[in-house]
């Protein structure tokens, strides 16, 4: 039981600002390149936040993320090398991303890691450097990516029952994820977030234990809703919707709701007394798109702009293929700038085409 983790409290503080750094561009822009302006959709949305997936493969197998036949991996040489990440960071950085998020499939699994998040870190006007991780190799690592610059960690969890994390992994490693959050939370600095996608007959009778974390750590606990990708066997009967969590949670806890920012992705509450918080990410029911501002890079080097949607553009063909920055802005400024207001809705995403999402990065 989550009772019996001892999880330590954590302090909360402000991300600290990357050091300066030059940039080493030299590139000027007119007022038709302006920062609004490149990465800003046709809605007036501006996009300052960054999620890289820096591999696609994973130490697990979650069932709502890898088809259970598995997949056909790119191929090494295509994906994405450090030098490219850290370039394409810099740029986007330098046209008002302030917030960069790392992740994969699993990111810990990159040999490089550790110097990618030191690059990364050091870009001048980057704010928040984060990674999303299901924590199996956090342990050994936090350290040296704190030392990075890394401030923020969304650990994966779904079940705190041993047999059940067996069954939706396909793998074992229970012990090694909850030593990895209790580990996160000793660390000063550091932000610490508990991402469990919920799905009927599963585990949604384990809500209120994992709201149980945050009596006495400053831990977000985050719900999900039960989305649709490629290969994941989506099915409505088995999503359990934001006001069926609520729900299941006032059985046992009163929430009162939290002021979130307009391009938060999780309606936050506390249970009152509590260190920590609760939060729910209503992509199906009750989505988020009127204040996105969030974009992706595959692991491939393709740039999303939207979660749901299938079109891509390859910035990895671009750079490999000798383009230059301001080749790279134009292109991304037009990609930006057809992102849609919304996505598709929830029935209609689980018949559109779409990546699995191991291969799109969380």
């Amino acid at each position: 039981m989550i009772h019996e983790l001892t999880l330590l409290p954590q302090t909360r503080r402000a991300p600290a600002v990357a050091k300066e750094v030059p940039h080493g561009f030299g590139l000027r822009y007119d007022s038709a390149h302006s920062h609004a302006h490149v990465l800003s959709d046709g809605f007036g949305r501006q996009h300052t936040y960054l999620r890289i997936a820096l591999v696609e493969r994973c130490n697990l197998r979650c069932r709502y993320c890898m088809p259970e036949e598995g997949l056909d991996w790119t191929p090494q040489d295509r994906l994405l090398t450090a030098p490219e990440i850290i370039r394409l960071a810099r740029l986007f950085v330098n046209q008002g991303v302030t917030k960069i998020r790392l992740t994969g499939g699993e990111p810990l699994l990159r040999a490089d890691i550790v110097e990618i998040a030191q690059a990364l870190g050091g870009i001048s006007g980057l704010r928040t450097l984060a990674i999303t991780t299901n924590g199996l190799l956090l342990g050994k690592k936090l350290d040296r990516l704190r030392a990075a610059g890394v401030r923020g960690y969304n650990i994966s969890l779904d079940t705190l029952r041993a047999d059940r994390f067996e069954e939706v992994t396909r793998r074992r490693g229970l012990p090694l994820v909850l030593g990895a959050i209790r580990q996160a939370l000793r660390t000063p600095g550091v932000v610490t977030k508990v991402n469990c996608v919920v799905m009927r007959g599963f585990n949604e009778d384990e809500l209120a234990e994992f709201v149980a974390m945050t009596r006495d750590a400053s831990v977000e606990v985050r719900f999900l809703e039960f989305m649709p990708f490629d290969g994941n066997r989506w099915d409505a009967r088995r999503m359990v919707s934001y006001q069926q969590m609520l729900a299941l949670v006032r059985r046992f806890y009163p929430l009162e709701r939290l002021l979130d920012q307009p391009d938060a992705v999780s309606k936050t509450y506390r249970v009152p007394g509590f260190r920590g918080t609760v939060g729910f990410i209503t992509s199906m029911t009750d989505n988020f798109c009127e204040g996105c501002n969030r974009l992706r890079i595959t692991a491939d080097g393709n740039l999303k702009v939207c979660l749901f949607g299938s079109a891509e553009v390859s910035l990895r063909d671009l750079m490999r293929g000798g383009a230059a920055d301001e080749t790279l802005l134009q292109v991304i400024s037009r990609a930006v700038g057809r992102k849609r207001a919304r996505h598709a809705g929830m029935h209609n995403l689980a018949t559109m085409a779409n990546r699995p999402m191991i291969m799109i990065g969380g």
